[in-house]
């Protein structure tokens, strides 16, 4: 499609309220997720795993569902999706074990699924010099997660935790409607004439799992964190829940709220750019988040000298600010450049980057807890990312370099150097008569 269509406004704005939605429904363990490791009286791997389990639901459902939106309208089968998480926020205020809540998590999990399914019914709209901006303006909706940090609590000090569920659920369906009611319907044409790429064809593809690796990291983390920050915030520094909801949300808004101008950066920049200097901002950061408080000891002559290393709480927040502005841009031009190559195949090409993205919010907090139980520190989550970050660079750079040579190849062949060097390799080889 060359030209953006003439509803393509309505429909960013409508599937950009709806995925605000769906997200705020994914990440609903992050607020309640303090509360339930008291209640149920959690080690930090049991609490990972609660958190992860709504994230591996939507992780899962990705692929499958984003092959299938390239072959049947995207528009109606999130409209389900979104009625389908529904009855199980209202069997929330009934579920009391831990296993009851890993369960009903793994079911209202599937509302993850939306970021796929809006993707593809967004890119359909949009011309391909506007993509990146229109998919971070619809990246925004990732903001949907401070939506819970602020309702969750007013709801439970208004009405209590048992009204929690119901009241998203009410949420839900009036988003439903909305959506049903005034999101235009897909461009036809533009949608009998797409087949979708099949399952072998993306795991064949080496291109594709480098996109993943690389969203793996900056939506990945970005959802490991927004899970595990109130968490640490409260180990850390001693904070109350209240308090390190408030610093979380602040990481989640300003993270999401740039998403759209790192998609007008990867417009004009390039994807590619862009993401290789989000790498670089990342791991600065990261060395010095990964840094356990230490206290150093040095026997000097007349008396020992102690010294306290560690970041304050500001510190701390300001290079958490800096990743999270970063990842939200890394995000946006992410999925610039998976456009550039799959423009034709954004449901089952950009379902399978989600997927395996979505699987690093799913285990990440996992590694969190194992780290936290095996190390005694808290710092082991940023070791981790920075292990995962410094992967994601060095694929990076070997498949920059990789592109550059065959940049060259093709410049050679295309000037007959390689042709007339063949040509002379070939007279020398003949025989003289």
């Amino acid at each position: 499609m060359q030209a953006t269509l003439p509803d393509a406004n309505r429909a960013l704005l409508l599937a950009t309220l709806a995925f605000a939605a769906c997200f705020s429904v994914w990440t609903l363990y992050a607020a309640m997720g303090i509360a339930l490791q008291q209640q149920l009286a959690l080690s930090a791997t049991g609490y990972g795993i609660l958190l992860a389990a709504p994230i591996l639901s939507g992780a899962i459902l990705r692929l499958p569902l984003g092959i299938l939106a390239d072959r049947v309208s995207s528009r109606t089968l999130w409209l389900y999706q979104m009625l389908a998480v529904i009855p199980a926020l209202l069997l929330l205020p009934s579920v009391q074990s831990y296993s009851g809540y890993l369960w009903l998590g793994l079911w209202f999990g599937i509302s993850g699924v939306s970021f796929t399914l809006g993707v593809r019914y967004v890119s359909q709209w949009f011309a391909s010099s506007r993509q990146g901006r229109a998919l971070g303006l619809f990246g925004v909706g990732n903001a949907g997660v401070a939506i819970t940090f602020v309702l969750v609590p007013l709801a439970v000090h208004y009405a209590g935790w048992t009204w929690v569920g119901p009241f998203y659920a009410g949420g839900m369906l009036i988003i439903s409607l909305l959506f049903a009611l005034l999101a235009p319907k897909e461009p036809l044409p533009l949608a009998q004439t797409q087949r979708a790429l099949s399952l072998r064809q993306l795991c064949s593809d080496a291109r594709i799992w480098r996109f993943s690796l690389y969203y793996y990291f900056v939506f990945g983390s970005f959802l490991a964190l927004l899970l595990w920050l109130p968490q640490y915030y409260m180990q850390a520094y001693a904070m109350d829940a209240q308090q390190a909801m408030a610093f979380t949300l602040f990481f989640v808004a300003t993270s999401s709220m740039v998403r759209a101008l790192g998609g007008w950066f990867a417009d004009r920049y390039g994807g590619r750019a862009v993401n290789w200097s989000v790498f670089w901002v990342c791991i600065v950061c990261l060395f010095f988040l990964s840094y356990p408080p230490t206290t150093l000891i040095i026997h000097g002559v007349e008396k020992d000298v102690q010294l306290e290393i560690g970041l304050n709480v500001w510190w701390f927040t300001l290079l958490i600010f800096i990743i999270g502005v970063a990842q939200g841009f890394g995000r946006a031009s992410v999925y610039k450049v998976i456009h550039d190559y799959y423009p034709q195949h954004m449901g089952s090409a950009g379902g399978f980057v989600a997927a395996i993205g979505a699987l690093g919010g799913c285990t990440l907090p996992i590694l969190f807890g194992v780290a936290q139980d095996v190390l005694g520190i808290v710092t082991g989550c940023f070791m981790i990312l920075y292990g995962v970050l410094a992967l994601c660079m060095i694929t990076m750079f070997f498949a920059n370099q990789a592109a550059q040579y065959q940049q060259k190849l093709a410049a050679a062949r295309a000037d007959n150097f390689l042709l007339d060097d063949d040509m002379a390799i070939e007279a020398e080889d003949k025989p003289c008569k």
